[in-house]
Formats: C-alpha cells, sequence, structure tokens
C-alpha cells in the first residue's frame, strides 16, 4: 500500500472523520474515529501533514498531534469550501481539508501555544462582562424611562440613576426600586471583575519586552498591547506592513475586474479584537487632535480638513497597524516621523 504522506481530520465533539492520501494525491483510507481512538490511529501513522481546519479545538489537537511528531497545518474554514464536492458531509469534508492542505498557495493558521490560547480567554471573557454591563445599563434605563426618568446613554450616568432611584420623591413604586438596585448591584460586580481583569492586563504589559515596545507608538495602551500579544500570530509571516492590516481587516474591499479597480468598504474580514481596540485608539488620537490642534504639517491634520472623523479613524488605525509591523519586526520603538522631520 502506498505511504500515507497527508492527512485530512474533520474535526468534531465526539467523532471524527479522517481521510488519508498519497503524495499524488491518492486517497489510501477514509475512517471515522471516536475521540477515545483518534490519537491512537494518529500514533499509529507514519510522520505526515496532518491538516484540520482553524476551529475552537484545533489548537489542542494540533499540540497533541505535533508530540506525536507529525507537521501540522490548520487551515481558515473558508478556504476550505471551495474544495467540498457536491454533498456537505463529513467525508467529503475530510477529503476538502486533505486537498485543500496541499496547495502551494494556501495560507495556513499557526498553532497557538497553551499560554496564548489563556491570554485570548482574558479578553474574551472581560469583553463578555462588559457587554453585560452595558445590557444592564441599558435595561434599567429602558425600565425607569416608563416611570419618567431619563439618563443620556453610558456607564458615566449611572450616577444620576442611582440618585433618582434612592429619592423618595421620585414616586417609583417599591418593587421597581428593589428590581432596580438589583441592576445596580449587578452592575457594580461586573465593574469590579471588569477592573480586576485589567489590572492584570495592565500589569503583564509592564512585565514583556514586546508589549513594553508596542505601548511607545501612540493610541497603543496595556490592553491593545496585550491584545497584539495574545490574538496575533508572529508578524514575521507578512512580508509587509499591508498584509497585517488586511489580516486585521482594515483594508477595502476589492470588487476589481478586467483590469478596473474597484474598491468597497473596510472589509472588517480579520481578527475583531484587535481591530475594535485599534479604531478605539484611533478615535481616541483624533478627539485629542480636534480638542488641541494636531501637529502641524502631520497626515492627521490634512486628513482632518478633507475627510470624516470615523473615516479617518479607519485609515490612522490602518497605519498604526502598518507601524506595529514594521516596530516588531525590526525591534524597534515607535519613532515619530514629524519630530524626526
Amino acid at each position: 500500500m502506498d505511504e500515507v504522506t497527508i492527512i485530512g481530520v474533520d474535526l468534531a465533539k465526539s467523532v471524527f472523520q479522517v481521510h488519508g492520501a498519497t503524495a499524488s494525491g491518492e486517497p489510501v483510507f477514509r475512517k471515522k474515529l471516536s475521540r477515545g481512538q483518534f490519537l491512537r490511529f494518529i500514533s499509529d501513522q507514519p510522520a505526515c501533514v496532518v491538516a484540520m481546519e482553524a476551529c475552537a479545538s484545533s489548537h489542542y489537537w494540533g499540540r497533541e498531534i505535533m508530540k506525536l511528531g507529525h507537521q501540522v497545518r490548520l487551515i481558515p474554514p473558508i478556504y476550505v469550501k471551495p474544495f467540498v464536492k457536491r454533498q456537505k458531509n463529513d467525508a467529503n469534508d475530510a477529503e476538502a481539508i486533505t486537498e485543500a492542505a496541499v496547495r502551494p498557495t494556501m495560507r495556513f493558521v499557526p498553532v497557538k501555544t497553551a499560554v496564548q490560547q489563556s491570554q485570548s480567554m482574558v479578553f474574551k471573557t472581560r469583553d463578555l462582562l462588559v457587554r453585560q454591563r452595558n445590557q444592564l445599563i441599558n435595561a434599567l434605563r429602558g425600565h425607569l424611562m416608563e416611570y419618567g426618568i431619563i439618563a443620556p446613554p453610558g456607564r458615566n450616568f449611572v450616577k444620576k440613576l442611582a440618585e433618582q432611584i434612592e429619592n423618595p420623591e421620585s414616586g417609583l413604586p417599591p418593587i421597581v426600586v428593589e428590581l432596580s438596585r438589583v441592576h445596580l448591584d449587578q452592575l457594580s460586580v461586573c465593574t469590579d471583575k471588569i477592573v480586576v481583569m485589567e489590572r492584570r492586563l495592565k500589569d503583564e504589559a509592564k512585565s514583556d519586552p514586546e508589549t513594553i515596545r508596542l505601548q511607545t507608538a501612540p493610541g497603543i495602551g496595556p490592553v491593545s498591547a496585550m491584545a497584539i500579544k495574545a490574538f496575533a500570530p508572529p508578524l514575521e509571516g507578512f512580508k509587509r506592513g499591508r498584509d497585517f492590516a488586511a489580516w486585521l481587516g482594515l483594508v477595502p474591499v476589492q470588487k476589481s475586474t478586467g483590469g478596473r479597480q474597484i474598491l468597497g468598504r473596510t472589509s472588517k474580514m480579520g481578527q475583531r479584537d484587535i481591530r475594535r481596540l485599534l479604531i478605539i485608539g484611533a478615535m481616541t488620537r483624533i478627539r485629542w487632535a480636534i480638542k488641541n490642534g494636531p501637529p502641524k504639517g502631520s497626515w492627521l491634520e490634512q486628513m482632518l480638513e478633507r475627510k470624516p472623523r470615523m473615516l479617518v479613524a479607519i485609515a490612522l488605525a490602518n497605519k498604526t497597524a502598518r507601524t506595529i509591523w514594521a516596530m516588531m519586526t525590526k525591534h524597534e520603538d515607535y519613532r515619530d516621523p514629524v519630530a524626526a522631520a
């Protein structure tokens, strides 16, 4: 029997489908394995390439398979879909993964370490708590609005609502006051947990040389620096800064044809957490520039004179992403171009 050189795996919770093929693409085996059988079967195979879709459990299985001496390739699911033939099922998915993995121009996702995944979990948990806090604030505003008590959106005005709730002259029914206090207690719990997580991120950002370097760039704080550390692959894997910006989804969507270049809105086809933090940092810089005046003759000054703020924020986030790539690949701190000129 021909020797297997690549194995495509369609991951699941309990039942995995594997497809083995030779270097020429000839199928060698198609098997359905249980979770307990999977690693034993892979360990019995000669050292080869094991390909999987990049999904929730793929990084864990990637680490385990690499310990067995195999080479692991994780493929974004969107790049596997064109190789699925006709009907979609586990066997066809595993075969499509195998065919996609041998394409010479295919892009792969680096296998994350357990530490990287734990750092990303901190951000995901913080993001969940922030969303829950916003939900509680909006729910409280909505309930009190029915009794004539209003406040602008945002957590800065929660104190105003709390004062109205405790005011005997507000005319609120006792049950409304009681339930409003439940909302406020939950808000306090969420805020305390968010503060603890942010403090942890800031402490870690002070002890890592790469995050310290990232924070020398304007618009990059401890949280943004730790997000880049947790979610971004090694930046040396990108040929240029624009490739990193495109990976974040900060470039226009292309619909070009016939030699005619047609660019649309920002693609948003990339890492959502880093992209959002870079845009927030860019908006902070823009608000500061509008209040205090941007540096004379700077790119930011010229853009603010001609373009809307949000468009300038996206462009500035794109520019920051390219700066980050240059800083991390050249191992240099940020250098202000205006000061250098």
